[in-house]
């Protein structure tokens, strides 16, 4: 851990500290009376979160999921920024931006009131200034507790106003993908990519019976997922987004996909709190937008 010496200073005794994998990535691990969860270094990703009060994650992370470096995580909870999807005119550019393969750095960290908090900023390089030219300080806040918590702020210091598509991609851990109910989304439009991004409407609670890939557009309001088989509710809150993506791969989708496990699809839902499609941010010079979120699980 010698070479990771820097971050000495922001481990927390009892409750942060930080570790190198064998393939090279830096994971900090957070572990406090209400809650576990751990971020990778690499692309700020959080890969899981558990509050002491459940026993299951809230928050999913694949058994198959390779951490290397370059390569994204399969769960948890990727950051797509600062394109949503793909990217508008270049195809070679990734899916879903770069923010979640690139490193990030550790900006401070601390506790209080029973919650460990850890603030990173996205590190820029020739690799993304290729692909994004603008100069958008962006930082994430985890606040770790009995309830998760992010903030992804991103800051226009450029002369010229820029448009900008994000969310985070949270895979949530359920028991049976066939089984639970999505509240929250009654009314709302959507656009359906399984069909073409044909525009719907939604009509009761989202259930899941094959691939679902949905963007809810014009929608603040908190989603519940109803689990009658871990018997809970996860709670998802935000602010800052008017767009929630809702995804399943389903069978076969994921059996292509190589980083799940035979059944894992299974029980992961993927409740991404986002602004894209029409809700593409526009962000003025000297502009700071922040989209925030609350996760949190409670008994049926």
């Amino acid at each position: 851990m010698h070479n990771h010496d820097p971050l000495r200073r922001f481990a927390i005794p009892g409750q942060l500290q930080f570790r190198l994998s064998q393939s090279g990535l830096v994971f900090a691990d957070i572990d406090n009376p209400a809650g576990t969860a751990t971020v990778c270094l690499q692309g700020a990703h959080l890969t899981t979160f558990r509050p002491k009060a459940q026993p299951e994650p809230v928050v999913w992370v694949s058994d198959a999921s390779r951490y290397l470096p370059g390569k994204s995580i399969r769960g948890g909870v990727p950051l797509c920024w600062p394109w949503f999807g793909a990217h508008a005119t270049e195809s070679s550019f990734p899916g879903h931006g770069f923010a979640r393969t690139v490193p990030w750095d550790v900006l401070d960290s601390n506790a209080s009131q029973g919650v460990t908090h850890i603030i990173l900023q996205l590190q820029t390089s020739e690799t993304t200034r290729a692909q994004w030219p603008h100069d958008t300080p962006v930082t994430l806040h985890i606040s770790v507790a009995d309830a998760l918590e992010m903030e992804l702020t991103t800051h226009n210091a450029t002369a010229q106003a820029l448009q900008l598509s994000e969310a985070l991609h949270t895979y949530f851990q359920i028991g049976d993908v066939a089984e639970v109910e999505l509240h929250g989304l009654d009314g709302c439009a959507y656009l359906d990519k399984t069909e073409g991004f044909a525009r719907k409407r939604q009509e009761g609670a989202v259930r899941f019976a094959a691939e679902t890939d949905r963007v809810y557009v014009d929608t603040q309001s908190a989603c519940i997922i109803h689990d009658a088989q871990l018997q809970r509710r996860i709670r998802i809150e935000k602010q800052g987004s008017a767009s929630t993506v809702v995804w399943t791969p389903w069978a076969d989708k994921a059996a292509a996909m190589g980083d799940f496990t035979a059944q894992g699809w299974r029980n992961m839902l993927c409740v991404e709190s986002a602004n894209a499609a029409d809700n593409t941010l526009t962000l003025q010079p000297g502009e700071t937008h922040t989209l925030q979120v609350r996760y949190s699980a409670e008994a049926l």
